[in-house]
């Protein structure tokens, strides 16, 4: 069964409804004083995970339309990419205004304390850029180079699994399946030797981050 223009819209209303209610629940959760013991934290790592899972399911979208043919799936992933930026802003949102109150001061401190911060910035900022270049004025301006920077969704999906990885203190499980399933969809997305290629340098990046956590341990 293909899609049509009309199922389609109502599968775009579906990714709204699981985009939102997420949301809707913590803050039922935040306002019932049911977050944990810290909810500062909760909302924090909440929305982190929100935007990694929204990053997980737009990096799912094109290998499912290719494999079933749906063609009209592809025009979701604009809407799901957008939801990842959504979150991510209330992540970073959360951590400036809840953490640090605004402090920049701090911010600069807790980059030195926590470099994995410098990370998740690196990966906000390109984020950002896609966010902002998904329009399509802008889409048909840039041309070619919109697809090159577009492509950089994968590089954003690395460095969200390091800082995700980077930042948990023991509890490495959860993280660790997030860097599986990234390797699993560059496997998918990519050739057989480019795969290859950037799933070696993704390990030797893990690896890396692994050396630097313990260090900084």
């Amino acid at each position: 069964m293909r899609l049509t223009s009309r199922s389609l819209f109502w599968l775009k209303c579906v990714f709204h409804l699981i985009g939102l209610v997420p949301i809707g629940y913590l803050l039922l959760k935040v306002m019932t004083d049911n977050a944990g013991g810290d909810p500062v934290q909760y909302i924090i790592h909440f929305t982190g995970i929100g935007a990694l899972n929204a990053l997980i399911a737009t990096l799912l979208i094109s290998p499912i339309a290719k494999h079933f043919k749906q063609g009209l799936l592809l025009q979701t992933r604009r809407l799901v990419g957008l939801y990842v930026f959504a979150y991510a802003s209330l992540h970073v949102l959360a951590f400036f205004s809840l953490d640090l109150l605004f402090a920049w001061s701090l911010f600069f401190d807790e980059v030195l304390k926590r470099p994995y911060i410098l990370v998740g910035a690196a990966a906000y900022i390109l984020l950002a850029s896609l966010a902002v270049t998904s329009l399509n004025s802008i889409r048909r301006k840039m041309g070619r180079k919109w697809q090159v920077l577009h492509n950089g969704v994968y590089l954003i999906g690395i460095l969200a699994v390091i800082h995700f990885y980077w930042s948990v203190k023991s509890e490495i499980i959860e993280p660790s399946l997030y860097i599986l399933a990234l390797v699993i969809l560059l496997g998918l997305r990519f050739k057989q030797g480019k795969a290859k290629s950037i799933t070696s340098k993704l390990l030797k990046l893990f690896m890396f981050s692994t050396k630097r956590k313990q260090s900084s341990n």
